[in-house]
């Protein structure tokens, strides 16, 4: 940090450290509390830089994946453009350093399993992620609106160029129809806390007539969870296809699995997850 500052300080600006964890994204008080900071920094003409607090962090609450975390970040300032720098010219057909007749994708407008079965695992070792998790990233700020370039870290001034709109790397399009904040918190910031299988009927209820998950269409529960989590939802061949913020702790689920309204105990709410909690994944 002394390094950066000392730097930026040449060219007459101010920079400002920020540490977050995985706790500021998953907790939505917590979330707001840190965009509202960096919306201040912002406004008092300072560069912030982010990091995961390391020192706080351990292996079971602990992102460990600078992608992501730039992506999430990128939503939660509201960016315009995610740059994200690797050892390759961006993301090809193949990897290069095996297949000569590999080409670079120089522009990404929506992502499908083809798509993302090119990124392959992750590259040379030097960071936290690969290509891999440099496409996942890139998704989650698509649908953050955020636009996004993956480009190689070698070439000549690579970050101007790209701020100024040249054909660097790989450009992954923004949606033209991005989810709400709330909505890429729960689908993006949140760790799903368990699963929850559903049948035909609900999965259908969900994705096509946009209705709440009702106790009724629930045929599984997986994982231990409270009220408010965050938890997958699969349909019968096991393919997760939303994401949300359940009303039942799992325990109560399972009790309830499988009946109608009018067969709920007093007081039960008889929604599982309410259509305002629910994301439909892409």
């Amino acid at each position: 940090m002394e390094r950066y500052l000392a730097l930026l300080a040449i060219e007459g600006e101010v920079g400002a450290q920020v540490l977050l964890t995985p706790y500021d994204f998953a907790q939505r008080s917590q979330y707001l509390h840190a965009r509202e900071t960096f919306q201040r920094l912002l406004a008092l003409g300072t560069l912030p830089i982010v990091n995961e607090n390391d020192t706080v962090a351990d292996d079971e609450i602990r992102y460990g994946d600078n992608d992501r975390f730039a992506a999430l970040v990128s939503h939660l300032v509201d960016a315009d453009l995610l740059v994200m720098l690797t050892d390759m010219e961006g993301l090809f057909t193949a990897d290069p350093r095996h297949d000569a007749e590999a080409t670079l994708i120089e522009e990404i407008v929506e992502f499908d399993d083809a798509l993302e079965s090119m990124a392959g695992d992750r590259g040379t070792g030097r960071g936290s992620g690969g290509m891999a998790s440099k496409l996942s990233a890139a998704k989650i700020a698509a649908w953050s609106g955020v636009r996004t370039v993956i480009a190689g870290a070698s070439e000549t001034d690579v970050v101007t160029r790209v701020a100024r709109g040249e054909s660097v790397g790989t450009v992954v399009h923004a949606r033209s129809r991005k989810l709400s904040s709330r909505k890429l918190w729960i689908a993006f910031a949140q760790g799903a806390a368990g699963r929850i299988g559903v049948d035909a009927g609900a999965a259908k209820a969900l994705t096509v007539d946009g209705r709440s998950l009702l106790p009724a269409g629930v045929r599984s529960v997986e994982g231990t969870f409270e009220p408010e989590a965050a938890v997958e939802i699969a349909d019968e061949d096991g393919r997760v296809f939303a994401k949300g913020l359940v009303r039942y702790a799992a325990a109560d689920l399972r009790e309830v699995a499988g009946r109608r309204t009018a067969e709920l105990p007093e007081g039960m709410s008889p929604e599982v997850v309410r259509r305002d909690d629910l994301v439909v994944l892409p």
